[in-house]
């Protein structure tokens, strides 16, 4: 089981992870990674000595090839995977989601990414079904979409 839970802030220490909603022209942006056959929220890991802002504007380049943009902050979640209902293992990984419009891309992919959808309607084959589509709804209820 996998429960996500969200925070105004967290100790940076703590972010491992940025993951970046993103829209161009009022349109969904997902990525699909070359090894996978579903879509996903640009995102990724914290590189040692990196910043979490830092962090999310690499990682929404090289999986969408966004060169330019407006990102914003909207919050931190974390995700805790238990066991059981009762029992939790201490699991729980913290990151940072951001919204970004983007407003142009690279002509071309280089990194882990096959290709970006550009979409009015938000995908059903998701990578991470029980997380990321929980982070657009924070992100929704909180005024950033």
């Amino acid at each position: 089981m996998i429960e996500v839970k969200f925070y105004d802030e967290v100790n940076d220490a703590l972010l491992r992870f940025a993951v970046i909603i993103s829209k161009k022209g009022g349109k969904w942006v997902f990525c699909k990674h070359r090894n996978r056959e579903t879509y996903e929220i640009p995102g990724g890991h914290r590189e040692e000595g990196e910043s979490i802002l830092d962090t999310a504007k690499r990682e929404l380049y090289e999986e969408t090839g966004a060169v330019e943009y407006n990102l914003k902050p909207v919050c931190v979640y974390s995700v805790l995977r238990k066991d059981s209902i009762e029992s939790n293992d201490g699991n729980e990984s913290f990151g940072m989601l951001y919204f970004a419009d983007i407003l142009s891309f690279e002509r071309e992919l280089h990194y882990e990414i096959e290709r970006i959808l550009i979409t009015e309607q938000l995908v059903k084959d998701w990578t991470y079904p029980f997380i990321q589509p929980k982070l657009i709804e924070e992100a929704q209820r909180r005024g950033y979409l």
